[in-house]
């Protein structure tokens, strides 16, 4: 057959069948899901004035809430007061609230406790949902997802429970993460699920418990039992990792580590490290009361069933015999060592393993891979989060993390609710070609809108590493881009709809130190300026490139770093009070930095230094040019006498409030250093 007459009929057949489904309700944008991230995402689209639809399988946003976690109690901040009216800067510090407009649509409506009860969270999405008008469709569960190729394009077709359709050109997955993460090992039926378990301390007294997992599910469930159980152990493959220590959320939180006391001032309970794979859990029923082992403590008769936690290789070497007899206890006990610290019997073995993505209502044509990241629990997703070889599917919300897995916030709402406006703003450029917001800056404003950027800005404050903020140098102006992906920086182009131009760019990161130092030791931070690149702890980083990154050069960026090597880096010292204010520790180094970046004078002056300027010179400094000769002058300002930044040319060298050793003008080389020089 012809190739040509081939493909006409390959594309009527296509025609058909795509016919056939035009019955479906069809939306621009279908999200799966009404927990946070959907939820988000459909205000951002609602805003933009879009043809999108919420599917929920169950009555009500937020019904992940509705039962974890099991204790009730949430360990995201809900700091109220925080000594400033600032709602951007408040936001770094409420990790509950999702973005809008309407300042008063804040999770502190639901509840002022610094760690809320988790029932309230379903109440804060559904006013939300409510206050905004967001368009959901309740009690439709999406059991099936195919991808189909139609003479518009790529489209997605979901099926719910009644066999009902529905087709969309971009398919936003919201879903989550709920479906709990199992192990398989010997006995792993005989194990009680986190999701199962009761919550009733009653139920636990005087039980010896057995917990697999050292994650704050694992840790939340010891905690409720510390009163009640008499022995508590933890089992997992990794020691614990403390969040203050990782500066990592998802580990585990302050809130929940009581255990550790107990354990440390050896008070019954315990961590152990090893494979959960190799374990074998063993069920000693009661109808072998009468075994050697009880008779040698007087024949006392066994009240109920016990499980020894034991190696799987055990049991390999006991296939054929009764592995509940009497024989069963002396195999145990001679194959371990006298003080395995996991050798007496557990009234109950509990999994606290987490939560994975739920691939299974994917069909070949919309499946996203498995991630490299956290054993395969998360989908693979491109760096501006669509699936990687599914175009036209997003992924946000926790299931998203693979892309900051353990380096930032990205699976928490107080920091996904970012990386959702940011995916927005991906859609809004390919399908709607609307650039990425930006705000055109004089040169002469950069340096205050950089400060003002990293002293409130909440996005990348919290979504430090991953969300960045990029700046065109053009000429005497700027373009300013906020909260950006990263790790999309080779795709900068095509991603935010912006050409880079020829003086090239600068990028500001919020990121911690490569050292990696006691937390809480003496040594912990810096206060050096002249040594803000030893910094430890969340600081501002400058990048200045003169050109756009590679991917290949992204791909093979020094181990640790968010970027490649720059033509030149600033790092902002780091600050107790995260305040980058400081006239002579962070100001005057970052104008430095950004005279030596722009080769222009960022000096700020007062009228009469500009017309003297005027008078005296052919061209005048920036600032004069950009300001006072165009009859735009110095705001008052009580504290302006305060910032060195402000004043008159005199100011060339500046004096510590302290009157330590004077400033050279010439330090540029403390502040900045080449890229290819930088080291850790």
């Amino acid at each position: 057959m012809d190739s040509s007459l081939h493909a006409i009929i390959l594309a009527i057949l296509i025609g058909l069948v795509y016919c056939s489904v035009n019955d479906a309700s069809h939306h621009d944008y279908c999200i799966l899901g009404a927990g946070p991230s959907g939820v988000q995402m459909g205000h951002f689209l609602q805003k933009a004035n879009r043809d999108y639809m919420i599917f929920e399988r169950n009555s009500g946003p937020g019904s992940f809430f509705q039962r974890y976690p099991r204790h009730r109690k949430l360990i995201s901040i809900n700091k109220i007061y925080t000594g400033t009216h600032n709602t951007e800067f408040n936001m770094r510090h409420d990790w509950n609230s999702l973005l809008s407009d309407r300042p008063d649509l804040l999770f502190q409506r639901f509840s002022k406790d610094f760690y809320p009860s988790a029932d309230a969270y379903p109440l804060y999405l559904n006013t939300f949902v409510k206050e905004l008008g967001l368009k959901l469709q309740y009690g439709t569960d999406i059991g099936k997802v195919r991808a189909m190729e139609s003479p518009n394009g790529r489209r997605y077709i979901l099926t719910d429970q009644r066999g009902s359709d529905y087709s969309c050109r971009v398919l936003v997955v919201a879903t989550g993460l709920w479906v709990p993460q199992l192990v398989d090992f010997t006995g792993s039926d005989l194990v009680e699920g986190y999701e199962n378990i009761s919550v009733d301390p009653e139920d636990y007294k005087d039980q010896s418990v057995l917990i697999l997992g050292k994650g704050n599910s694992a840790f939340e469930t010891a905690q409720s039992l510390l009163g009640s159980a008499s022995t508590i152990h933890m089992y997992s493959p990794n020691p614990v990792r403390i969040a203050w220590q990782t500066h990592y959320v998802g580990d585990l939180r302050a809130v929940n580590n009581e255990l550790l006391d107990t354990y440390q001032l050896k008070s019954l309970d315990g961590l152990v490290e090893g494979s959960l794979e190799a374990i074998a859990i063993v069920k000693l029923n009661e109808t072998e009361s009468g075994s050697s082992r009880k008779q040698k403590k007087g024949g006392a008769k066994a009240e109920k069933s016990h499980f020894y936690m034991t190696l799987a290789q055990l049991q390999a070497n006991t296939e054929g015999k009764n592995f509940s007899s009497d024989r069963a206890y002396e195999v145990l006990a001679g194959f371990l060592d006298d003080n395995f610290a996991l050798r007496l019997p557990y009234d109950r073995v509990i999994r606290c393993l987490g939560f994975r993505f739920n691939f299974t209502i994917f069909d070949d044509s919309a499946c996203p891979p498995k991630g490299q990241s956290a054993r395969g629990r998360l989908p693979g997703l491109t760096a501006w989060y669509e699936g990687q070889g599914t175009p036209g599917l997003f992924v946000i919300g926790n299931s998203a993390h693979s892309r900051d897995y353990r380096a930032s916030a990205g699976g928490f709402i107080h920091g996904f609710r970012y990386t959702a406006r940011a995916v927005h703003r991906v859609l809004e450029q390919r399908y709607h070609s609307k650039a990425w917001p930006s705000t055109n800056l004089k040169i002469t404003q950069l340096k205050s809108w950089i400060l003002k950027r990293i002293n409130e800005a909440s996005g990348p404050y919290q979504m430090f590493r991953v969300l960045t903020d990029v700046i065109l140098l053009k000429d005497t102006h700027c373009e300013y881009l906020e909260e950006f992906p990263i790790q999309a920086f080779p795709q900068f182009t095509q991603i935010s709809g912006h050409e880079v131009p020829k003086n090239g760019i600068l990028v500001v990161v919020l990121q911690y130190g490569l050292n990696h130092t006691d937390s809480l030791g003496r040594d912990r931070a810096q206060s050096d300026w002249a040594q803000a690149w030893k910094s430890n702890f969340l600081h501002p980083v400058v990048y200045y490139y003169d050109k756009l990154p590679t991917e290949e050069e992204m791909n093979h960026r020094p181990t640790g770093w968010p970027l490649p090597r720059p033509k030149a880096i600033h790092h902002l010292i780091e600050d107790f009070l995260t305040k980058w204010d400081g006239a002579v520790s962070h100001i005057q180094p970052l104008r430095r930095f950004l005279e030596h970046c722009l080769q222009t004078d960022l000096r700020a002056f007062y009228a009469e230094s500009c017309f003297k300027y005027s008078l005296t010179h052919r061209k005048p400094p920036m600032f004069c040019r950009q300001g006072y000769l165009k009859q735009q002058g110095v705001v008052h300002d009580d504290q302006l006498g305060e910032h060195v930044t402000a004043g008159s040319s005199r100011m060339d060298v500046v004096y510590d409030p302290l009157k330590v050793q004077p400033l050279s003008p010439n330090y540029l080389g403390a502040s900045v250093t080449p890229g290819l020089k930088l080291g850790f």
